[in-house]
């Protein structure tokens, strides 16, 4: 059974730093993606940032990029996002992703929570203005 279970949420101030983890089991990833989504309440679930393992490259939404870095250790089943100077829009519900595959995506199947099959149980990120 694969489980991804996420930590690391919190409450911080405007501006400053918190980092995601999340571990898998049960399934590795190596050879599809991994990502980050967020959501709030109503909300649709918003894209943050993924990685494929077999080329270890990023890609991240528009609105966090240049602040957020995601990164993983293949090893340890581990995907990180380190969250920089946080402001108020980034409080959310922040979920790990993972898919299995190893057929190419495009951008837009990146960016749709739809295009994963493995989801954790989320982590508040609150950031207090």
């Amino acid at each position: 059974q694969v489980q991804l279970v996420e930590s690391g949420g919190g409450l911080v101030q405007t501006g400053g730093s918190l980092k995601l983890s999340c571990s898998a089991s049960g399934s590795t990833f190596s050879k599809g993606r991994m990502a980050w989504f967020r959501q709030v309440p109503g909300a649709e679930r918003e894209f943050v940032a993924a990685i494929r393992w077999s080329t270890g490259l990023p890609l991240y939404a528009d609105s966090v990029k240049g602040r957020f870095t995601i990164s993983g250790d293949n090893a340890k089943n581990t995907m990180y996002l380190q969250m920089n100077s946080l402001n108020f829009e980034d409080t959310a519900v922040y979920y790990c992703a993972g898919d299995s595959s190893s057929q190419a995506w495009s951008r837009s199947d990146y960016f749709s929570h739809r295009s994963y099959d493995y989801w954790g149980q989320g982590t508040q990120v609150t950031v207090s203005s």
